[in-house]
């Protein structure tokens, strides 16, 4: 899980991978349609669908001349997952300091 879990947020971390994500979260499309938004070259491209494919984000098909990419969310779902266990850590620290915050104004009215 561990490699798995770097492969996807290395893929995550550039911006013109996070937008092809989310175009293909509206449904497959070909390479040329993902690249008509970017200025890069299709060559570029294909670079940035191997790095998402190698992290499992997407797949790719072949349909007669039609090549399409789709999303896989699995990867992500695994990354939402260990976002979360920060997220509590996170709110609980928030609820320790209201309670001492909240101690700190009930001594100060008192005094």
């Amino acid at each position: 899980m561990e490699d798995q879990l770097n492969a996807t947020f290395a893929a995550l971390a550039d911006p013109t991978r996070r937008a092809i994500l989310a175009r293909l979260a509206s449904g497959e499309t070909s390479v040329t349609e993902l690249a008509k938004p970017f200025d890069i070259s299709l060559p570029g491209i294909s670079k940035h669908l191997k790095v998402l494919e190698h992290a499992g984000l997407i797949s790719r098909g072949r349909e007669a001349q039609w090549r399409p990419c789709r999303l896989e969310a699995e990867p992500l779902r695994e990354v939402a997952d260990w976002v979360e266990a920060y997220r509590r850590y996170w709110e609980q620290s928030f609820d320790r300091l209201d309670d001492y915050l909240r101690v700190l104004k009930t001594k100060e009215k008192g005094e």
